[in-house]
């Protein structure tokens, strides 16, 4: 029997919860598929900084080097710890360093589950470059706390980088609608995302089966409001794809049902799935944390581990639960009742 090894890092607030939630589920489909499943808990988050000066130890990205995957809860307690600190000090180092350049989002409606737009049909695939970028962390900042103080951030945009989160997105449509949309901001940066425009058509004449169309992000976010069941794949920069696919967790009924995979395409490293998501903290202690998003992420862990029969059952199980309403609204039901009824489906 195959048994696979997972790092669990919780992390902070709702973080906790709805990792618990997403392996209890995980762990009952490894039983009916006949796989295993090993995890280890990292407490890696706001707390571990505040107790060490540091978001997770010096040999972090070592100790997780071994496993075949990663799950993520949330991390983040800006009110103790800055939000840049908990972002360079775990997550984004984890993307770079396992090389997970594709982060993977889904935005559909789950049956039941009603959105805030008159379109109830949508199934968009957002593919975000993860690696680089606007997020590429090159700046500084001098002369601090002066009249004269200058803040300097450099976007990185690299042919390499381009190319391949583009060729992904190529790969990712001509297996799904057959079409594609990459987005970038060409009539005003003129270097980097005419760039991005040049490699997009280029890479076209390879995929003679694709319908490519090219938008500029003002025009993809309008489109995502007024016609999203026009759109297959979209694919975009780090900062524009972070943008786009909070507004699509937005439309596909909030961030309580947007599943995230952060993806090395070559599998020389392990992938980290988690939900958008943030630690909730004003809703930490209360228990009613919607535990779908977590466990879509693990739907989509499974189906890059090889998994495949045991995603599907995962997904027909949310969507069992949302069609019978429980989970659909926010606060209302409780994350160990909607988590119990996601079990029920799976044994049903």
């Amino acid at each position: 029997m195959k048994t696979y090894t997972i790092a669990l890092i919780p992390g902070d607030g709702i973080g906790g919860p709805v990792t618990r939630a997403a392996w209890q589920v995980l762990e009952q489909v490894a039983k009916t598929q006949g796989f295993g499943l090993a995890s280890t808990v990292f407490p890696w988050s706001c707390d571990f900084y505040r107790k060490t000066g540091a978001m997770m130890p010096a040999d972090g990205i070592e100790t997780l080097r071994g496993f075949d995957a990663i799950l993520l809860g949330a991390v983040g307690w800006p009110a103790e710890v800055p939000d840049s600190v908990s972002l360079h000090g775990l997550l984004l180092p984890i993307r770079k360093a396992f090389v997970q350049y594709a982060n993977i989002r889904p935005h559909r409606l789950l049956p039941g589950v009603e959105g805030p737009l008159k379109a109830e049909r949508f199934d968009i695939l957002c593919i975000r470059e993860n690696t680089e970028g606007e997020y590429s962390g090159a700046g500084g900042r001098v002369h601090q706390g002066t009249g004269d103080e200058v803040a300097v951030e450099t976007s990185i945009f690299t042919r390499t980088g381009v190319e391949r989160i583009l060729r992904y997105g190529f790969e990712q449509a001509r297996g799904r609608r057959g079409k594609l949309a990459s987005v970038t901001k060409s009539n005003a940066q003129k270097y980097s995302m005419v760039f991005w425009d040049e490699i997009t058509a280029r890479l076209a004449a390879e995929y003679p089966d694709v319908t490519v169309t090219s938008y500029h992000i003002d025009a993809m976010a309008a489109r995502m409001v007024m016609a999203p069941e026009s759109l297959d794949v979209v694919v975009a920069s780090n900062l524009f794809g972070d943008i786009l696919t909070d507004l699509g967790a937005a439309i596909q009924g909030g961030l309580g049902f947007a599943a995230s995979a952060n993806i090395n395409p070559d599998r020389s490293a392990p992938s980290m799935f988690e939900p958008v998501h943030g630690s909730a903290p004003d809703i930490a202690h209360l228990g009613i944390a919607n535990p779908i998003a977590a466990i879509w992420s693990a739907a989509m862990m499974l189906e890059h581990l090889g998994e495949v029969e045991g995603a599907r059952a995962i997904m027909a199980a949310l969507e069992n639960t949302t069609a019978r309403g429980i989970g659909t609204k926010p606060g209302r039901d409780k994350t160990d009742d909607i988590t119990r009824a996601v079990l029920a489906s799976l044994n049903g």
